[in-house]
């Protein structure tokens, strides 16, 4: 039997797939996945049109301890505009717009995930 911690990288991991074949599904290209830095990660990184957008994939099982949505704080949202502009410098990239999305995966014990798309964040 696996650690908690392998089972919610598993959950993770697999929230981030549905969400990733949820953007391709409304015609957004993933540019990257799990991209890092010294400051954190970016989930996924989608081009919508000319918008460059850093999506944050919240995935949960239950909505227990609250929902995946609820999971994104004020410091959370801010830490995705400074990992934004460091994938922009990085990248050396231009975009006509930048937007900070959340996709919330609700996984449930029986039946299809349940996805929430939330543009512009932040």
């Amino acid at each position: 039997m696996g650690s908690t911690y392998d089972q919610r990288q598993a959950v993770g991991a697999h929230g981030e797939n549905v969400a990733a074949d949820y953007l391709r599904s409304r015609g957004m290209q993933v540019l990257a996945r799990n991209w890092r830095c010294r400051w954190g990660e970016i989930d996924i990184v989608a081009q919508d049109g000319e918008t460059l957008v850093f999506c944050e994939v919240k995935t949960r099982r239950t909505t227990t301890h609250g929902t995946p949505l609820e999971a994104i704080t004020a410091q959370k949202a801010a830490r995705l505009r400074r990992l934004a502009g460091a994938y922009l410098a990085q990248q050396d990239r231009r975009a006509a717009g930048v937007r900070i999305d959340v996709v919330a995966v609700l996984l449930p014990r029986r039946g299809a995930a349940s996805v929430t798309h939330v543009p512009g964040v932040s």
